[in-house]
């Protein structure tokens, strides 16, 4: 079974920033796709951004497009979202998220694909 742990969640200003990692239990380069989900509350659980399994790719979703960077490390099992110039908005629970994945050229952001998922970090953006 495989395991992802988020860390890095936090209260932060409007205008700061935070760096959130999961760590995932399995070698992340055995094609491993991994994305970043967030959910406020009263919403649903929204794409942020996501990355292929060598880090080839990437994929930010509109609302955090030029403030979020996802980046992955697979020497270290370790998938990062560095986040930053964040709003009030951006207030949410932050999951990591895992999906089999060889394709290397694209980013897939359909929420039912992703099989594993972490148990969230919170993030609260205070204005």
């Amino acid at each position: 079974q495989v395991q992802l742990v988020e860390s890095g969640g936090g209260l932060v200003q409007a205008g700061g920033s935070l760096r959130l990692s999961c760590v995932v239990s399995e070698d992340t380069a055995r094609s491993y796709a991994m994305a970043w989900f967030r959910q406020a509350p009263g919403k649903e659980r929204d794409f942020v951004a996501g990355i292929s399994w060598s880090g080839r790719s990437t994929y930010h979703a509109e609302p955090v497009k030029g403030r979020f960077t996802i980046s992955r490390e697979n020497a270290r099992n370790t998938v990062y979202l560095q986040m930053n110039s964040l709003k009030p908005e951006d207030t949410a629970v932050y999951y990591c998220a895992a999906r089999l994945s060889s394709a290397d050229n694209v980013v897939v952001r359909t929420i039912l694909t992703y099989k594993y998922w972490g148990q969230g970090t919170q993030v609260t953006v205070s204005s």
